[in-house]
């Protein structure tokens, strides 16, 4: 893993049973569950992942760097312009905040750190 490149790409589901067998039907995708909120890809050129929601999807789609530095890049995000939307968390294989670009684009930026 590289700092400041596109490592994952997370979408959002309403039933993620359907939209397992769907990728992997269509495309050949590979699942892991984590929980029964999350579910994993792989197989597909670039890992990534679907959140179960049940609020009405605007933008499904997550676009997730990685950084081993967590805080040195969130730092960089306010400095120069960003706002952060979700703060520092924990999560199943490492840590993530998610923030606004100036255009106001969600992103976030993972650490296995």
């Amino acid at each position: 893993m590289k700092n400041n490149q596109i490592n994952y790409i997370e979408f959002k589901a309403a039933n993620l049973e359907e939209i397992k067998v769907f990728y992997s039907k269509c495309f050949n995708w590979v699942f892991t569950d984590y929980g029964s909120n999350y579910i994993a890809f792989s197989e597909s050129g670039l890992d990534g992942g679907f959140e179960k929601t049940d609020s009405k999807i605007v933008n499904g789609a997550l676009v997730v760097l990685y950084h081993e530095d967590l805080s040195l890049i969130k730092n960089n995000v306010v400095q120069f312009g960003g706002n952060i939307s979700k703060d520092i968390f924990s999560f199943p294989g490492g840590r993530r905040f998610h923030f606004l670009d100036p255009a106001g684009n969600e992103l976030a930026v993972w650490s296995d750190k």
